[in-house]
């Protein structure tokens, strides 16, 4: 491939990847209808640098001491789900009350975190790396990394800001805990769907 149309390829998977669903889009949908755009932001940095973070270090050599020690890999897995039915648990019980408040909602860290716990973000990670970098090419692995962060934040932001869109609707609190419950349902097939796998 010439240099530019690796980029592009890049960007495409990254895109292809990041703006499907998954647990943290699912997050940031149910986030941004309630509690707004501005608050599930945090979420979206958040969840950007969480996996940025995971792809660098994916690129730079983490996924083969991984392979080493596998039990890592399973302890990630089961993590991984079990942290799908928390958040499923924590929309289901949600009341439906849409949060003015600046600070109520998803943290940044918890974004970051959740990215680490995601199978979905491992998969994109590895597969991504061995698709492009495999030969371990440290300048190639901060790009790939560059350009992902970016195809990524405006991803999760777009289901943020769809669920924002959706806020208007959602007004009723009865709306808002159906919203979250077909929400929770979603992470749960997620983490079904893991175990199956």
């Amino acid at each position: 491939m010439t240099i530019p149309s690796i980029y592009f390829s890049m960007a495409a998977f990254a895109l292809a990847s990041s703006i499907t669903p998954g647990p943290v889009n699912i997050v940031a949908l149910s986030a941004g209808a309630q509690h707004g755009l501005a608050a599930s932001l945090r979420h979206v940095g958040g969840a950007t640098v969480g996996f940025t973070l995971l792809l660098l270090m994916t690129g730079l050599g983490m996924y083969e001491l991984m392979l080493r020690w596998p039990q890592t890999i399973a302890f990630i897995r089961w993590a991984g789900i079990g942290f799908l039915f928390y958040l499923a648990w924590k929309l289901a019980i949600d009341d439906g009350r849409l949060s003015f408040d600046a600070a109520a909602g998803p943290s940044w860290l918890s974004g970051a975190a959740m990215q680490w716990l995601n199978p979905k973000a491992w998969l994109a990670s590895v597969a991504g790396m061995g698709a492009y970098v495999a030969d371990g090419d440290a300048v190639l692995v901060w790009r790939f990394a560059a350009i992902y962060f970016v195809v990524c934040y405006l991803s999760i932001a777009c289901w943020a800001y769809a669920g924002a869109a959706l806020r208007g609707y959602l007004s009723d609190a009865a709306r808002i805990r159906l919203f979250n419950r077909a929400m929770a349902l979603l992470l749960i097939a997620s983490a079904l769907w893991l175990l199956a796998n």
